[in-house]
């Protein structure tokens, strides 16, 4: 049931977006890795980045995980409700 309020209600699946940034900081320490091996700084300095990005993202991820179900929420937690708007 849409309510209206899902863009400040809406909820993250944490543990899919734990795993996408695993992937994705397993390809961007190897993009450093080989960047600097083949000679290219520019794009090893991009990949550097980007591990830093990832990993700063993951920390999140985690936080919001060990947070508990306000952050991570199962099958038996009920969705948020809409905020009530009294006008005088």
């Amino acid at each position: 049931m849409r309510t209206g309020s899902e863009p400040t209600t809406a909820r993250s699946a944490l543990r899919m977006r734990f795993w996408l940034s695993v992937w994705g900081l397993v390809w961007a320490i190897f993009g450093t890795a080989a960047f600097a091996l083949v000679g290219r700084p520019g794009w090893a300095a991009a990949c550097g980045v980007l591990w830093l990005i990832v990993t700063v993202d993951m920390t999140v991820i985690l936080r919001h995980i060990h947070q508990g179900p306000h952050y991570q929420p199962g099958h038996d937690i009920p969705p948020y409700r809409p905020p009530e708007h009294r006008h005088p």
